[in-house]
């Protein structure tokens, strides 16, 4: 099985998918593709026969079926692994991580194109501008910081819904986002980030991600090559 995705730097919707695995320890094939989105690239040569999106990421069975989307890989991973607390064995709560996860999904359009995912950056100055100006940005956060506080309180944590699972791997990108920007949370949600941050899955990417070195300035709203 083999996993397409991004520059790890970057690549906040391909870190859901490899979190994913690495924390269940199932074993897949990394293909790590660099972002270069110019017509004929490399990038688009490789993904264009596997998906009709031209998107990462991808998981590609051992026979070579393709599946994309992040919430599409994650429940074709759940239906391979049943083995696997991927989603929460109680049928409410894993009908309520699902919400969640449907929720980062198609929301938080403000926190999510603001402030873009990049491991490697120290950009706490531009938060705090974003927060200045931004409302929409720090609506985003609000709520974010209420759903991880609902989550946290009915399981106890240290994760949304106790164990690790799917709901933490959807929000590991954002939790990038919160700590790279130095945005603000209530005291709960940071230790929930910083939970996130320590998991061994996560820990593996961020070193990954700061070891490429990959600067893309298409990808660098805030920064200049040094």
């Amino acid at each position: 099985m083999k996993l397409l995705i991004g520059n790890k730097n970057y690549s906040s919707w391909s870190m859901r998918p490899w979190v994913l695995l690495k924390a269940f320890g199932i074993p897949f094939e990394e293909v790590k593709l660099r972002f270069d989105f110019t017509p004929d690239s490399a990038f688009y040569r490789a993904l264009q026969p596997v998906t009709p999106t031209a998107k990462v990421p991808v998981l590609v069975e051992d026979d070579g079926f393709a599946v994309w989307d992040t919430l599409a890989i994650t429940e074709a991973l759940a239906d391979m692994h049943p083995e696997h607390a991927i989603w929460p064995r109680d049928a409410r709560q894993r009908a309520r991580a699902r919400s969640l996860c449907a929720e980062m999904h198609a929301g938080f359009g403000k926190l999510r194109g603001l402030c873009p995912m990049n491991i490697d950056a120290d950009l706490h100055e531009v938060g705090a501008k974003l927060l200045s100006s931004e409302p929409g940005l720090r609506a985003d956060l609000a709520r974010m910081d209420t759903l991880w506080n609902e989550a946290l309180a009915a399981s106890g944590g240290p994760f949304l819904f106790g164990a690790f699972g799917a709901a933490d791997a959807y929000f590991a990108p954002v939790v990038m986002r919160v700590t790279r920007y130095g945005l603000p949370l209530s005291e709960q949600a940071a230790a929930y980030a910083q939970a996130i941050e320590q998991h061994p899955a996560v820990a593996a990417w961020v070193k990954d991600a700061m070891a490429e070195q990959d600067f893309l300035d298409f990808e660098e709203p805030y920064r200049q090559k040094a």
